[in-house]
């Protein structure tokens, strides 16, 4: 902290108007002394790139990062709702700007409509994203939290409005994926052909899994 203050210009030092002032507070009240330099923006400053490079962080590996209309929850909620979470998603409370300027420039910039307001922010780090969801709607239903419902949500680079959320609440499990990806690859070829249309996700998740199955068979 001392070289913070140090780095603002006086024609006293800090620890010497600090002195100055604790013993004759008459003089730090006159108009021509040196007054202390403010360092609560300094400190301000500091916070904001912490939160920042927080977001960042929690972005690491996150697959789907949805916003949160937090206006009239309390801290008690709050707290409550963390608890109910995975530890496959991370929940924080940051300012739109913050969080913007931490995804300004990436696929996550696709969450611009969700800039208003105030919102607590969700870090979903899985691909399983119905089960990351449900925790939330679950405390919401049972908290009777309408008026808190999800502003929005970016997965793979596509924004979800609050109207279209369903599509990612009923997504298909990685289990249910494989199963239908391994079915169709001993299907006929035109199912094969239908199968690889399928996002490249899907597809490598699935390729994956058939090959540790051939491995398994040829163990056996």
């Amino acid at each position: 902290m001392e070289v913070a203050l140090l780095s603002f210009s006086s024609s006293l030092s800090p620890l010497c108007n600090q002195r100055i002032s604790t013993l004759n507070p008459k003089i730090s009240k006159s108009p021509n002394y040196p007054r202390l330099p403010v360092i609560r923006s300094a400190v301000s400053r500091n916070k904001k790139e912490e939160t920042v490079e927080a977001v960042k962080s929690h972005l690491e590996n996150c697959h789907l990062l949805a916003a949160i209309n937090y206006k009239g929850l309390t801290v008690k909620q709050f707290q409550d709702l963390r608890r109910t979470l995975p530890d496959t998603t991370k929940l924080i409370v940051a300012k739109n700007t913050l969080v913007f300027k931490a995804i300004e420039g990436t696929k996550w910039e696709a969450l611009k409509p969700c800039m208003k307001g105030m919102n607590a922010w969700l870090f979903v780090q899985t691909d399983e994203i119905p089960s990351a969801i449900k925790p939330y709607r679950s405390f919401q239903k049972e908290r009777k939290l309408e008026d808190n419902d999800f502003a929005g949500a970016v997965f793979e680079g596509k924004f979800y409005a609050p109207d279209n959320f369903k599509v990612l609440e009923t997504m298909p499990t990685r289990a249910e994926v494989y199963a239908k990806m391994l079915g169709a690859l001993q299907s006929p070829a035109i199912n094969i052909v239908s199968t690889l249309q399928a996002p490249a996700r899907e597809v490598i998740m699935v390729l994956k899994a058939y090959v540790k199955k051939l491995e398994d068979e040829s163990n056996a």
